[in-house]
């Protein structure tokens, strides 16, 4: 089966990422020297990407170019996000209940204020 490009999904994926990199839109398109109208279109799939775009996004999020257009993540991609998950279940369980719970809502904050990006 032929994979096809999904500008959508593709968009989600760099959204996710830029969110838990701590990156506003604007800082993102700045650093890939694009104009954040430009990168905001890109996250929304309402716009294509240039291969130059592409690699210029995949290199600054260190993601794969097969993961950023399909969604195909790598053997390193998943080691890499499982050291990562890991990690922040690692400081969550050295937490009392309370400071947990306030991680918790600290953390769903932070999200949702990503998501009005």
């Amino acid at each position: 089966m032929k994979e096809m490009y999904d500008r959508a999904a593709a968009g989600e994926r760099l959204r996710l990422k830029r969110t838990l990199l701590g990156m506003t839109q604007d800082e993102m398109a700045e650093k890939i020297g694009r104009a954040p109208k430009y990168y905001a279109d890109i996250e929304r799939g309402s716009c294509g990407m240039s291969i130059e775009t592409m690699i210029a996004l995949a290199s600054s999020m260190n993601m794969s170019l097969d993961y950023l257009v399909f969604g195909n993540a790598s053997d390193e991609d998943k080691i890499r996000h499982q050291q990562e998950t890991n990690a922040v279940l690692d400081m969550l369980d050295h937490l009392s209940d309370n400071r947990r719970k306030d991680a918790l809502k600290l953390l769903k904050l932070f999200l949702h204020a990503c998501d009005n990006n």
